[in-house]
């Protein structure tokens, strides 16, 4: 029995979860999940134990010193609560954390139990994957569920994926089985440029979660660190004509894929989503939408504090810097963090021959279905 101390009563909590690791190409869900905890001011409330889940030669706890007193993080995961302010107050629960290293199916029950003495309604958990998807187009992020009604009343599709998944898919299912509704939305990250920050997909993240959950979230300084992505890829693009012909050719392919989506019912769509960020209402301030206009996403050095716009460099950068910009030779994604071959084609297309990361949104960063995105969890 899970024993909360502290925590309020909650207004129509709805759960947000991302773990860092397998599910998480660009640090684009974590970003995203951290994100919120640091506008809203998330207070954490309860911790997993890192001796349950966590291998520590995998995942090494750090050692820090507070005030001449060396302290030390052990890696887990960590529940903090938000108010999101407005007409229409509500709560969110916010998981982030570490991939866990095993007791899979106790640390879903665990985080279950929350959910249920919390009253949690939903459960929102993010992921990003690998795709044969152009830097400059807009993020395209699926939003995926088990949950046949749910996929009716919010719009989803309903997954059809078989084959080995992350947490994200376990965690998943697991609601689904609790009576628990649930929904994974899936960014799609350019596999040539993989190395994170990938401020453009954590925005299209945000973008897509205050649609399915009708907020608005302070975005900051996010489009323009994601213009300055954007504008450094280009710059290494262009410097490189290998590279400069194959985004051209996924760009052609992309664009080709979307062609049906230029319909009526998809132009109206965009235009309220238009009109909602632009009349944000008193006291917020005006959105910003990574699928409309390409601009995206924020990071922060979270070691120093200090807002920084994340770019790609040169292959000759440092240790620990984001890798080069270079298309694999050939014409394929990255096997081994997921991005399948073809832009065009879905898990359910093609057999999984990608090691030890399978295809398909459920699967975590190793399941690029595409230029379009993913269609499947």
């Amino acid at each position: 029995m899970i024993e909360l101390e502290g925590v309020p009563e909650l207004i129509d909590p709805v759960m947000v979860a991302a773990f860092e690791g397998w599910n998480d190409a660009g640090d684009a869900a974590s970003t995203a999940v951290a994100h919120l905890d640091r506008e809203w001011k998330g207070e954490v409330f309860a911790a997993l134990d890192a001796e349950d889940y966590y291998d520590f030669q995998v995942n090494r706890p750090t050692v820090w010193l507070d005030g001449g007193v060396r302290k030390i993080t052990w890696p887990t995961t960590r529940l903090s609560v938000v108010r999101v302010g407005g007409d229409k107050p509500r709560d969110l629960v916010l998981v982030r954390g570490i991939e866990p290293s095993m007791r899979w199916r106790s640390f879903c029950n665990e985080i279950l139990g929350f959910a249920h003495e919390l009253g949690v309604e939903m459960v929102v958990v993010l992921g990003a994957l690998l795709g044969d998807t152009p830097h400059t187009r807009p993020v395209p992020v699926s939003g995926v569920t088990s949950d046949p009604d749910l996929a009716r009343t919010m719009d989803l599709e309903e997954t059809r994926y078989e084959g080995p998944t992350g947490i994200v898919g376990i965690l998943q299912e697991a609601c689904t089985h609790a009576g628990v509704p649930a929904v994974s939305l899936w960014a799609a990250v350019p596999h040539y440029v993989s190395q994170p920050p990938n401020p453009k997909a954590t925005l299209a993240l945000l973008n897509r979660l205050e649609d399915l959950l009708g907020l608005r979230i302070p975005l900051g300084e996010l489009p323009e660190d994601a213009r300055a992505w954007q504008v450094g890829v280009d710059q290494l693009a262009a410097e490189d004509s290998e590279v400069a012909e194959y985004v051209q050719t996924l760009e052609e392919a992309r664009d080709t894929a979307e062609l049906p989506e230029a319909s009526g019912e998809a132009i109206a769509r965009e235009f309220e989503r238009y009109l909602r960020r632009r009349d944000p209402g008193p006291g917020q301030p005006p959105g910003g939408h990574a699928t409309e206009s390409g601009d995206a996403t924020y990071l922060r050095d979270t070691s120093s504090g200090r807002t920084r716009p994340p770019r790609p460099v040169r292959p000759d950068a440092g240790p620990g810097q984001p890798g080069p910009v270079k298309p694999p030779a050939d014409g394929t994604g990255d096997r081994a963090t997921g991005a399948d071959g073809g832009p065009a084609k879905s898990p359910e297309d093609e057999p999984d021959d990608s090691g030890p990361d399978g295809n398909g949104p459920d699967s975590g960063p190793a399941d690029g279905d595409g230029a379009d995105g993913p269609s499947q969890d």
